[in-house]
């Protein structure tokens, strides 16, 4: 079926790309300038009626030669390649062979611990899970192959990261959600990652002082060596190819951490998810794109969330990360943890015009609107003026975390993946760390 894929110009490389990846290297391209979002009906057709940037001729002089020109020995070029990679490398030295993980973009560029069979076997000995066991699929997008990787491709990458035995079924029930800490999302997601339950302590992990800071040997490895496994088992993180975030996002070297539970006034985050006490697991978010902060409870405290809901990525509704400090005044204040989501989701109101003038609103639950998916098409209902909600109280998570030096609390962009539209992910966020001991 003759088909010419059309894409901005900042997407050449990306374009080709995925072509070779999926086996049609001399796909027939064809480019429009950037932006597309929020021009005009005009400016958009003078692109059509315009030039193609990346091949120099007029647009649809490109699209019809690519729909009617028939395929020659060109086109067939690269349709089948190779797809099996060796195990282990030649040996070399040292100094070498970080040159060539450097070259081959298999790290994160930070200095890494080069995964001999020793020490990849030593690591294995932190589960009882088989090697060769597939845990799981990644893909840095939903339009490409996701690759399958197993239990040992999971310790290579612990290895680099510097983690220890004791931290690998944490990293493999990360890697197991299904969820790449390394999306190729031009809007520059990271992941963050919160441990609840008792391997909290039988590793070590840190949740008071410096909690989300690198600060803590098994924090910090932790979500290394889930990011380093998020390269490379779903084919690179590569600007301009499979990586496309336009500002990039630094949550992506190391976003983990624990709830502190014997701090916290409320039950733990896994509790509330349904599992009990004694299970360890690990939920991993989809957001890192926007962090606010601010003290309190203060006086004015109502008036501040607010402001800093109304200030988010509607798309992506916070975690709100929060001192035990902030969480034990909230409850003087007489708010349980659910009240005070319900609160949030009461109080954080925009006009309807301002909340649908949104690019990712509109691209991606606009179409649920019209559908009719509440409470997207109640919302699309209001008029202009009228005020709407923006979230609702099950979008909302609150996370105690932190060492009560400061009545300290941040809103960290979240999405809570396989709960409405716009995803593809249909995974469980959440899971149980013990399955993988």
């Amino acid at each position: 079926m003759p088909t010419v894929p059309v894409s901005t110009h900042v997407f050449a490389r990306l374009a080709k790309a995925t072509s070779l990846a999926a086996g049609v290297p001399t796909t027939r391209n064809a480019f429009v300038p950037q932006p597309v979002v929020g021009q005009t009906a005009g400016a958009l057709r003078a692109y059509i009626e315009g030039t193609d940037p990346i091949a120099k001729r007029p647009f649809m002089q490109v699209v019809l030669e690519g729909l009617t020109k028939p395929l020659d020995d060109e086109d067939l070029k690269g349709a089948t390649f190779e797809r099996e990679t060796s195990r282990l490398l030649p040996p070399d030295t040292e100094d070498n062979l970080r040159e060539l993980f450097i070259e081959q973009r298999w790290t994160d560029f930070m200095p890494i611990i080069l995964p001999t069979e020793e020490r990849v076997e030593r690591m294995l000995k932190g589960t009882k899970q088989p090697r060769d066991k597939i845990i799981g699929r990644m893909r840095p997008t939903a339009f490409r192959e996701a690759w399958a990787f197993d239990v040992e491709k999971v310790a290579v990458n612990a290895v680099m990261a510097g983690a220890r035995p004791e931290y690998l079924p944490v990293i493999l029930a990360m890697s197991a959600s299904g969820i790449t800490a390394r999306s190729s999302s031009t809007t520059s997601w990271a992941t963050i990652s919160v441990v609840n339950g008792p391997i909290r302590n039988e590793i070590g992990m840190n949740s008071g002082i410096g909690a989300m800071g690198p600060y803590n040997h098994a924090n910090t490895t932790i979500g290394r060596a889930y990011g380093l496994l998020s390269m490379n088992a779903q084919g690179g993180s590569t600007p301009g190819e499979t990586y496309m975030g336009s500002l990039g996002n630094n949550w992506a070297y190391t976003a983990c951490f624990p709830e502190n539970e014997e701090k916290s006034p409320w039950t733990p985050f896994h509790v509330d998810e349904g599992f009990r006490p004694t299970d360890s697991t690990v939920t991993v978010f989809f957001g890192g794109w926007y962090t606010h902060s601010a003290y309190g409870p203060r006086a004015s405290w109502k008036e501040k969330f607010v402001r800093m809901l109304l200030a988010t990525d509607h798309y992506s509704p916070p975690i709100i990360v929060m001192d035990p400090l902030v969480a034990r005044s909230f409850v003087e204040l007489g708010y349980t943890k659910q009240s005070l989501i319900d609160w949030c989701a009461e109080n954080a109101k925009l006009p309807a015009r301002l909340y649908w003038d949104d690019p990712w609103i509109t691209t991606l639950i606009k179409p649920h609107a019209v559908a009719g998916v509440e409470p997207y098409a109640t919302r699309m209902k209001a008029a202009p003026d009228e005020l709407i909600s923006i979230f609702a109280s099950e979008d909302l998570r609150i996370v105690v975390t932190g060492g009560e030096t400061q009545a300290a609390f941040k809103m960290i962009s979240g999405r809570y993946l396989g709960r409405g539209p716009g995803t593809d992910n249909k995974t469980k966020p959440t899971v149980v760390i013990d399955a993988w001991r």
